[in-house]
């Protein structure tokens, strides 16, 4: 699943290089919930996902980028976004998305967390290649 951005507007690329950057990546992605119409539960639960997400890009990718956008496809309209990084990329994709894994001292809840937060999830890593998360969020 590749996001299926709308051909009147390209998505935005946010960098994820520190801290700072992450509240960014928040606002950009509530503007675009907003925008599209999801349900505030909706929009909580696709900036926890990409939140969580730009955090491991930060911390485990060694920072990376956000591409952000509204998408569609069949009618339905949604939010996107692909995480992407050039770190060590995970070893073993099966045991990170298990609930209460985690590599570092956080409560592993971030990849498998996310995956149950959105509609659409798609985890593209291999060791020494990096790693790359698309999320959607469908409107109702």
């Amino acid at each position: 699943m590749t996001a299926p951005w709308t051909a009147d507007e390209e998505p935005q690329v946010y960098a994820v290089e520190r801290s700072g950057d992450l509240v960014h990546v928040r606002q950009a992605i509530r503007a675009l919930a907003q925008r599209c119409g999801l349900s505030l539960v909706d929009q909580t639960k696709m900036i926890t996902a990409a939140s969580e997400l730009a955090r491991n890009t930060l911390t485990y990718g060694g920072g990376g980028t956000v591409r952000a956008g509204l998408v569609s496809t069949n009618g339905r309209r949604g939010v996107g976004a692909v995480f992407e990084d050039t770190g060590p990329g995970i070893p073993d994709i099966e045991q990170a998305m298990t609930d209460g894994w985690t590599s570092g001292g956080g409560l592993g809840l971030g990849l498998s967390g996310a995956k149950r937060l959105v509609d659409d999830f798609r985890l593209r890593t291999a060791p020494g290649e990096g790693t790359a998360v698309t999320i959607i969020k469908w409107a109702r």
